[in-house]
């Protein structure tokens, strides 16, 4: 319980520094869209706060689009490919692995150690995808993404993000930037002012 309210209070209370803009306006967003898409809200500070989280979430999610289910065993031996054989690394992986069960977006099967896909919930407010995407960039800070891969990525596997185009997405968010890459690719990336510093990846 203890270390669920010091993950809560660094997301919500004592965030990064360069996350503060992000912070501030998903308490917006919290205030004024329905309890429903408060998850994802949730979901991405974490992800943007703990980068090891989206990683978790990018292999169960990747799982599930293959075959419809997602072994702690797999999880496990991928994060640790990413991140190396340390005891630390297998323990985090199981207590995000129960949080996510907790937030009823995986759910347990009669097989130990087998998930399913829980919550599924599909984000059409135009605002909060342009937010979701902002901090999807916090937690893959590699640049520029190709705006597919935002809305179509396994680290974001409990959502279902409506199509949006890059220049309508930038015009929504002060803090993000598109570059056209060749006929039909359109990066997005945080403005120069808004890199994020390097972050941990525990969680």
């Amino acid at each position: 319980m203890d270390k669920t309210i010091t993950i809560l209070m660094k997301i919500w209370v004592r965030p990064p520094r360069d996350l503060h803009p992000l912070q501030r306006e998903g308490l917006k967003l919290l205030s004024r869209l329905p309890r429903e898409d408060h998850i994802a809200i949730h979901w991405s500070m974490a992800m943007a706060v703990y980068p090891f989280w989206g990683a978790v979430a990018a292999h169960v999610g990747r799982l599930l689009r293959l075959q419809g289910t997602a072994a702690a065993s797999q999880v496990q031996r991928r994060v640790r490919e990413q991140y190396g054989e340390k005891d630390t690394i297998s323990r985090r992986v199981r207590y995000v692995l129960r949080s996510f069960v907790d937030w009823e977006v995986l759910k347990e099967t009669s097989e130990k150690g087998i998930y399913t896909a829980g919550l599924s919930l599909t984000i059409d407010q135009v605002e909060l995808i342009a937010w979701l995407a902002e901090a999807f960039l916090h937690a893959h800070p590699n640049g520029s993404v190709d705006l597919r891969t935002v809305l179509d990525s396994t680290s974001l596997f409990p959502f279902h993000l409506s199509k949006i185009s890059a220049a309508h997405l930038v015009a929504l968010s002060g803090r993000l930037d598109v570059l056209r890459h060749g006929l039909d690719q359109d990066l997005i990336m945080l403005r120069t002012e808004n890199l994020p510093a390097a972050k941990g990846g525990g969680s």
